[in-house]
């Protein structure tokens, strides 16, 4: 297997992309994520492929460092771009369309944050979906996919699914089988990040919770996901790595419920991930000056 990897590093850089969606430079990692996705929907995956591949491509093409494309970090947003359109919309020629031209443009703009060297992870994602999805419902009919309009399936309500839920929901799965996938392929790259990102979620469940939020939501693991993504990237060997795991995860938790209770971005498809970018880039801003100040 290894020497298709070799033969064509492209496959080995467009899985790696898929595995970074959750932080992991791991090829086995993104193809357990890229079967996950197939196991909800077909068009998920494809849609995964294809706006991964753009987002590469066009890293590629435009000369972006061989290095940075080789560790999959213009692949990640690209492929949330892709899943995400095929999971709020039906995919119609336009919506193909759209999932390649916004994978590639989650690429340039990934580029451009990654030359001023800051940390905003998913957000090219978050803000080319937004638009997209305000856009659609404004100036177009084209309706929503059967993963919307489907009427909700029954819950595991045991504490064990929840976080596991949590992991499924951070590529837009809402069953059992994806989230124990994807929580098994962040565990073969590294095992430490896979359980820091399963007591996140275990924590952002219990403080939604004690906030009165939805318990079937809860237990979806739709206010969970962003705690593991915050749980996944101060993730360490470190004593001091927990403590900054779970004031990440309280922030991330806090601006969460608080954007989902105002009804804020209820327009432009919810708050996806910008809860997880906005607590991890606060709890990394706090990092910085305690370490200008006492180291």
């Amino acid at each position: 297997m290894n020497k298709i990897f070799i033969k064509i590093p492209f496959i080995d850089n467009l899985l790696k992309g898929i595995g970074q969606i959750m932080l992991q430079e791991n090829r086995w990692t993104g193809l357990l994520f890229l079967i996950g996705i197939f196991m909800g929907s077909w068009q998920g995956g494809v849609a995964t492929i294809l706006a991964t591949s753009a987002g590469t491509f066009t890293a590629m093409k435009l000369g972006y460092e061989k290095s940075e494309i080789n560790a999959g970090l213009y692949g990640f947003s690209a492929a949330l771009v892709g899943v995400a359109l095929s999971f709020f919309f039906q995919t119609t020629l336009f919506i193909w369309i759209l999932i390649v031209l916004g994978g590639a443009l989650a690429s340039v703009i990934q580029h451009f944050f990654i030359s001023k060297k800051i940390p905003v992870f998913t957000f090219p994602f978050i803000l080319i979906i937004w638009v997209f999805i305000f856009a659609l419902h404004h100036f177009t009919d084209i309706p929503p996919s059967e993963m919307i309009t489907a009427k909700p399936v029954s819950v595991n309500y045991s504490e064990f699914m929840t976080p596991l839920n949590g992991f499924g929901e951070v590529i837009f799965q809402g069953g059992a089988l994806s989230g124990i996938i994807f929580f098994i392929a962040v565990f073969i790259n590294s095992p430490l990040a896979a359980l820091y990102g399963f007591v996140g979620a275990l924590l952002g469940a219990y403080i939604s919770f004690t906030r009165g939020e939805s318990v079937e939501g809860i237990h979806m693991g739709l206010f969970g996901f962003n705690a593991v993504l915050s749980a996944i990237v101060f993730s360490g060997i470190k004593k001091i790595d927990g403590l900054w795991v779970l004031i990440a995860v309280f922030i991330t938790v806090f601006i969460d419920d608080i954007l989902i209770d105002n009804d804020v971005f209820s327009s432009f498809g919810g708050v996806l991930t910008f809860p997880f970018v906005a607590g991890t880039c606060i709890t990394l801003l706090m990092q910085k000056i305690i370490h200008k100040k006492f180291v």
